[in-house]
């Protein structure tokens, strides 16, 4: 009899069934890119740095007097003269922004302006609309000038101290400035943040739980302390101090280490079909996403390449693409003599014969290695790529240095293909990795 009640109490109670049932074609939502938006060590804004880029330009400068001592000498930075910070920054702004957080809004501002999204007024729209911005490195100088701060009083230590050193502030601002009530959501993942900040805000929109994404990061960490400590992990360029433009040199016989930059790159996600309800230009799309862990070493890859080849082989499956299909590689490849070398062996692995048909190229021997910003700046050049069907080079490759089997994009190539697809890698210290897959747009 207690049974039977039981049975009839399940019949009348529904609260152990889902109340709507999972629709799969909802995971299948078509995410696109409607708008671009950057500062780089190579100009203010896309335009400038993207023809700089196909170019074959280079930014990289001597650093000051205050690195004297310091086996590196090189850095790709900001001219913040150049950026105009008074037409959009109030000083009350400034007070309260890190750096790398007032890189990530004029790049959000360009992206939204690009994406005619500037100044949305549906309050349906806004919550719809949602921000995914990372920084890799806080900016150190906040640490040891608030401590410097301390040592005079408490009271000297300014109230903007923690806000401003947060990882996380740049969404904030972000979506505090243009009233973006969607996911809030940020990602510190070393060098492969800006990549993965990326790949998150496509599955959010692909998931349902946005319909515009404001994805990407911003870096800024180039002073004496961060430059000395990626030294003494003989992590940075020390053979081009006389000559800073060759300094950084991907895949090249001489590389000896990466050249430290800053900047910031936002693209503008969202659902096709919501771009097209608006008369939205679209610009490229994102495929796929794969993410890895090499569960090997802090800062070294393993030697056979295994957390590279799983994130791009994962991005592929994502995508529903067949590997002879790829046409480019962005490469992560910094400029270090064992992380090139293990990238290419695991390309040459992921795609077989196939990987003489696929340029490669690394645009940080122009504007660096942006650290947490890489992978969203390098990812942002692919977009270009696609929708414009020029693939940007590899500069400084005097000579492709032993044991990289890769055709190297060295000059602007055109790609002629009916449907351009790529892939976008960018690998952290922990062993983190991530691979994107963004094509042109086709119908």
């Amino acid at each position: 009899m207690q049974s039977q009640k039981f049975v009839r109490f399940l019949k009348l109670n529904s609260f152990h069934k889902p109340t709507q049932r999972f629709n799969s074609n909802d995971t299948h939502r078509r995410v696109v890119v409607t708008g671009l938006g950057a500062v780089t060590p190579l100009g203010a804004d896309v335009t400038i740095s993207w023809q700089r880029i196909l170019n074959g330009d280079a930014a990289i400068t001597n650093l000051g007097e205050a690195y004297k001592g310091i086996p590196c000498q090189v850095a790709a930075q900001i001219n913040t003269d150049d950026l105009k910070l008074e037409n959009t920054f109030s000083k009350s702004d400034l007070k309260i922004m890190s750096p790398a957080t007032i890189f990530s809004v004029l790049a959000a501002q360009e992206a939204l302006a690009h994406a005619k999204l500037l100044d949305v007024a549906d309050e349906e729209e806004k919550n719809r609309t949602g921000v995914c911005v990372g920084m890799g490195m806080f900016d150190l100088p906040e640490v040891y000038n608030a401590h410097a701060s301390l040592t005079k009083g408490y009271n000297r230590v300014s109230p903007y101290f923690v806000p401003r050193l947060l990882p996380s502030m740049a969404c904030g601002h972000i979506s505090m400035r243009f009233g973006l009530r969607g996911p809030n959501h940020s990602v510190s993942t070393a060098c492969a943040t800006g990549a993965h900040a990326i790949g998150d805000a496509f599955r959010f929109i692909k998931y349902g739980d946005a319909d515009v994404m404001v994805a990407g990061s911003g870096e800024s960490c180039i002073d004496p302390l961060a430059i000395a400590g990626f030294c003494r992990l003989r992590a940075l360029c020390t053979s081009f101090n006389d000559d800073p433009n060759r300094a950084s040199r991907p895949f090249d016989e001489k590389r000896d280490g990466f050249v430290m930059g800053e900047g910031a790159a936002i693209l503008i996600l969202e659902e096709l079909q919501h771009a097209k309800a608006r008369n939205a230009t679209i610009i490229a799309e994102i495929l796929g996403y794969g993410l890895s862990g090499d569960a090997y070493h802090i800062t070294s890859p393993s030697e056979d390449g295994t957390g590279a080849y799983l994130a791009m082989t994962r991005a592929m499956k994502d995508a529903r693409i067949d590997p002879n299909s790829v046409g480019y590689i962005n490469a992560h490849a910094t400029s270090t003599p064992t992380g090139d070398k293990i990238e290419a062996r695991a390309i040459n692995r992921t795609f077989k014969e196939h990987t003489k048909n696929i340029g490669v190229s690394s645009t940080k021997g122009a504007h660096g290695h942006l650290l947490g910003s890489s992978g969203n700046l390098e990812g942002l050049f692919v977009v270009k790529a696609c929708e414009t069907g020029i693939l940007p080079p590899s500069i400084n490759v005097d000579k492709v240095g032993e044991g990289i089997d890769l055709n190297i994009v060295t000059k602007q190539e055109k790609w002629n293909s009916d449907k351009r697809i790529a892939l976008k890698n960018s690998f952290g210290f922990g062993g983190t990795n991530a691979c994107l897959c963004i094509s042109s747009f086709v119908e």
